[in-house]
């Protein structure tokens, strides 16, 4: 199983004083604090990812509290509890993870579900210096490949776009080169002919001109034409007993979400940037400029209402089966809900403009 959807970008050099790990809290909370609001404990992978903007973004805009729920956020670290292995050993209530651990954790007797699609993309892109060559996964073959590390979401995404072009991966090098400075480094340095990261490192791989953009993870219409389909990555994810047990606070959730993912639809990336953590948007790697660039570029990914695209299940979990993460069946009904997402959208007259899977996925 994926240890973690990504490790976390560029923790190293980012001062993440508003969040803290969880890993010593355990059980389940969302109980009810004063004036019954529930508290619910959110663990991100990566919280200082552009992937995963959203999750800090509704807090800093208040959208938890107006929604009436308590989101305690926190981040995994580098070698620690992957977000999702936390949700699941109720070390936290929820992960703001990638949607295709449901899939693994059902292909292990595990009932976990999405309950909120952010993105309908990866966000990922694939950086090859320019000397390696490569222009798509068809010239993979003979080249050192870098992912954040060896089963991770960028491990698994590398060996399936390698697949669809008939490279083995016996093929190919993979290397677990982290993110952030290490990425970039790895290129840098010639280590890798190629990484796959996420902003800000692409920004500051492009800034560096050490590398250029191959292969585009980072929008929904990239995702389709690399891997077949929309692929449904940054979400909520929660433990099927605890959503049935707290469907209130699971709504909350996922109001404040819904509607922030329309606010970022409705704004600039830099209105984005000036509502996110200083030390998100600027840091040794990147200027607040360039990360402004980077998220305008990139911000196709973020889905406008919060409901998992039509086709999205299928795509993951092709994925899942071509890279032999999964080989048992697998009901991709119960991996994923669209039903908190509808609530909220009519709740507030959102209009929805994604096409809803249906329970075949």
């Amino acid at each position: 199983m994926l240890k973690r959807t990504l490790t976390a970008s560029i923790v190293a050099v980012l001062a993440l004083g508003a969040t803290s790990a969880c890993s010593s809290n355990s059980g389940s909370s969302a109980s009810s604090g004063s004036g019954g609001t529930p508290t619910v404990r959110l663990m991100v992978g990566g919280i200082d990812k552009q992937i995963y903007l959203p999750y800090q973004l509704a807090q800093n805009l208040g959208f938890y509290q107006k929604y009436g729920v308590k989101v305690e956020l926190s981040t995994e670290q580098n070698g620690g509890v992957g977000a999702e292995e936390a949700m699941a050993s109720g070390q936290v209530d929820m992960a703001g993870a990638w949607y295709n651990h449901t899939i693994e954790f059902q292909a292990k007797g595990k009932a976990v579900e999405d309950v909120v699609q952010l993105s309908g993309a990866p966000g990922e892109r694939e950086m090859c210096t320019k000397k390696s060559g490569v222009t798509s996964a068809a010239d993979f073959k003979g080249k050192t490949l870098g992912v954040t590390d060896l089963g991770s979401g960028t491990d698994t995404l590398t060996q399936f776009m390698a697949a669809k072009k008939g490279v083995k991966t016996n093929q190919f090098h993979r290397l677990a080169v982290g993110a952030g400075s290490t990425a970039v480094a790895a290129l840098q340095n010639g280590k890798a002919d190629c990484v796959m990261t996420t902003q800000p490192t692409v920004a500051a791989i492009q800034k560096k001109g050490v590398g250029t953009s191959a292969i585009d993870l980072a929008t929904t219409d990239g995702a389709k034409a690399a891997l077949g389909g929309a692929f449904p990555a940054a979400s909520v994810l929660a433990r099927t007993d605890w959503v049935n047990s707290h469907k209130d606070a699971v709504q909350k959730v996922v109001d404040a979400l819904v509607a922030t993912m329309h606010w970022i639809h409705d704004h600039s990336a830099a209105d984005i940037a000036n509502k996110l953590p200083a030390s998100f948007v600027q840091n040794q790697l990147v200027t607040k400029a360039d990360y402004v660039t980077a998220l305008n570029e990139d911000k196709g990914q973020f889905l406008p209402d919060g409901i998992m695209p039509a086709g999205g299940p299928k795509t993951a979990l092709a994925t899942e089966k071509l890279v032999g993460s999964v080989s048992s069946p697998v009901d991709i009904s119960k991996t994923f809900t669209n039903d908190f997402a509808v609530a909220a959208n009519k709740k507030e007259g959102f209009t929805t403009t994604t096409t809803p899977a249906g329970a075949d996925g």
